[in-house]
């Protein structure tokens, strides 16, 4: 069934023509007659059979049809020249690669990298986009995502990077370190929460004993950047990804008192719809990412009780 979708040279015309607030201005823009412009939009309102200016004299003013129609084909025209532009510059290994992120992790450990990714193909682009939960790749214009492991991801291709292992830190500026001799000390600091790891200290405290039930006390916040800040400022010791406080760490901005790590059930993981497997961008982006997280692959068995790594001394 044919589309009914207007000429789009006379859809651009009309969208000119409604900024401007006149033919002339139209006109001028887009290097035609007025009267060019005028037939135009005269081929659209009799395509639409409907008036979209109000005729006034020598004057056109939009109507409330015109108002409407403009405001609704304006982001779709913009979208329409982006996507050709893009496509435009697709060619071999060359191109845009639309990646969806977790903020945090693309802050605290894509971005820091990101550079070497560039300096050894120049001529791709990425463009991130924040996406905190999985979805569906074709209700959207990503052509992978770096996120977590997930059953709601399907129809993809998945490759594994890295778990997530978490450790206690807290800004030694603000707190005597001396004086934590074990990890119950630490209740004595407020415990910065994730929101969506309620039972993430919980677990922690169990890597050296019975849980206490006051480490489900504290402030919560929806991600690990804002558990950081909060440290970093002084609000309490927060249980973050070891990775993500590298830089922290090493300034001695933050501290870990006990280095016991929860090794957490979620991994970082690189997904991209099948359809999109033979694609020369989204592989050498794959290939890439593969190398980055080399540092990061620890070949040994998750810690357990036995396996713990006690207070450095």
């Amino acid at each position: 069934m044919r589309r009914k979708i207007p000429n789009t040279t006379a859809l651009a015309v009309f969208e000119a023509a409604a900024r401007h607030g006149s033919f002339a201005g139209a006109a001028n823009e887009l290097c035609l007659t007025e009267s060019a412009i005028s037939r135009q939009i005269a081929a659209l309102e009799n395509y639409l059979e409907i008036k979209l200016f109000t005729r006034v004299k020598r004057q056109v003013v939009l109507n409330d049809a015109g108002r409407a129609y403009v405001k609704n084909i304006r982001k779709s025209l913009a979208d329409l020249e982006a996507h050709t532009l893009s496509l435009m510059t697709d060619k071999g290994d060359d191109g845009v690669l639309e990646l969806a992120v977790i903020p945090t992790f693309a802050n605290r450990w894509l971005l820091p990298r990101l550079r070497d990714f560039q300096s050894k193909h120049p001529n791709i682009r990425i463009n991130m986009a924040e996406k905190p939960l999985p979805f569906l790749f074709q209700d959207t214009q990503f052509d992978a995502a770096l996120h977590f492991e997930h059953p709601s991801w399907t129809g993809v291709v998945k490759v594994d990077l890295f778990e997530e292992r978490l450790v206690p830190v807290l800004n030694p500026a603000f707190f005597d370190v001396d004086q934590l001799r074990s990890p119950s000390d630490l209740l004595h600091i407020p415990l910065l929460h994730k929101a969506s790891r309620p039972e993430a200290w919980r677990r922690w405290f169990e890597l050296s004993g019975p849980a206490p039930s006051a480490s489900a006390l504290g402030p919560r916040f929806d991600m690990y950047g804002m558990i950081i800040e909060a440290a970093r400022s002084g609000l309490g010791a927060g249980l973050v990804p070891r990775f993500y406080v590298d830089n922290e760490i090493h300034r001695h901005d933050l501290v870990v008192p006990f280095e016991l790590e929860l090794w957490h059930e979620k991994r970082y993981c690189f997904v991209y719809p099948e359809h999109k497997k033979d694609s020369a961008i989204v592989q050498v982006f794959r290939d890439w990412l593969l190398e980055a997280k080399k540092p990061f692959d620890v070949p040994v068995a998750r810690p357990g009780r036995q396996g713990r790594r006690r207070k450095a001394a």
